[in-house]
């Protein structure tokens, strides 16, 4: 247990290479990842399974205990990310596939890394993991209804097709969790410290498999894509900030609103592009996740040298 702790702890300072090491090998052979691309939602599902693991029902409780930060949070989130993407896609003309990508990452929840660099931030971590728990819970109306509206131009989207995928991806592997951190919480404290592990790996295949499946594409259009991910990424940290501080939060709330709307479920984002798009409209959730976590890692840094009593 001790070996696999270590194991754990070294994949978990090292992810981000991990990630980009993993997408270069899926560019240079992509067979090696393709047996991925079927299990991809399975693959999803697991890391929203570990998420809900780490959770207990009193958890939710914070959410009520401060209304106004975590609304003022989810306000942030689903305005700002999905109008920037659909801005972005509509600004640099994007083929339909790829628009739809891009707005589906922005119309995603926050993520379980999201709460990870709030905490190496030195944010509020408990704003976080609110808005986190919180967005994730609206996800399955929020996420299809705006990528209803923004994403229909380019691409059919079914509310009720993505509605349900959501529940099963998200939601039910998170109750899941849940209920048996609630049933066997002795049990599970032995094993949690091995989660991130286990997402860890999860998140990877994925990234490998849906690079693998769209290697030339990405070697063709991979310069435009990750620009507009890039930006997607630095401008959502950047309005985020510039919300909460209109609002009137102190610095640690600050750090987390704006690591929290930077930041997206982008293993979602790729599950729902494969299952209701295409394996190319998964690309920019894919590059996305390799670019957060790399953004991510280097604005909890910055902002970790900010002293939470400097208001």
């Amino acid at each position: 247990m001790k070996t696999l702790k270590k194991i754990s702890d070294f994949v978990s300072r090292n992810m981000a290479l991990l990630i980009v090491a993993c997408t270069v090998v899926a560019l240079i052979m992509p067979g090696a990842f393709k047996w991925v691309v079927p299990q991809i939602t399975i693959l999803l599902g697991v890391v929203m399974f570990g998420m809900g693991m780490t959770l207990r029902v009193d958890d939710f409780k914070e959410i009520f205990k401060r209304p106004r930060d975590v609304l003022i949070g989810l306000a942030a989130q689903f305005t700002i990310m999905p109008l920037l993407a659909f801005g972005l896609a509509t600004a640099f003309d994007l083929p339909a596939d790829l628009a739809a990508g891009v707005i589906l990452v922005g119309t995603c929840p926050g993520g379980t890394a999201s709460n990870v660099m709030t905490y190496l931030a030195k944010g509020d971590l408990a704003l976080s993991v609110s808005m986190s728990m919180a967005s994730t819970i609206l996800a399955p109306i929020v996420t299809p209804l705006l990528t209803l509206v923004l994403a229909g131009a380019w691409v059919d989207v079914s509310f009720v097709d993505m509605m349900i995928s959501i529940f099963q991806v998200v939601i039910a592997p998170i109750l899941l969790g849940i209920i048996i951190n609630s049933l066997f919480g002795e049990a599970v404290k032995r094993v949690v410290k091995l989660l991130p592990l286990i997402s860890i790996v999860a998140v990877v295949l994925i990234l490998g498999g849906v690079v693998s499946v769209n290697a030339s594409r990405i070697l063709e259009t991979g310069a435009l894509v990750i620009l507009v991910v890039v930006l997607h990424n630095l401008c959502g940290y950047a309005l985020g900030f510039c919300a909460a501080r209109a609002c009137g939060m102190n610095v640690a709330k600050t750090k987390a609103v704006t690591i929290e709307v930077g930041m997206q479920n982008s293993g979602l984002a790729v599950s729902l592009a494969i299952v209701h798009f295409s394996a190319a409209a998964a690309i920019p959730g894919a590059i996305f996740s390799v670019w957060h976590n790399i953004s991510g890692s280097l604005a909890a840094n910055i902002m970790a040298q900010k002293s939470n009593k400097d208001n």
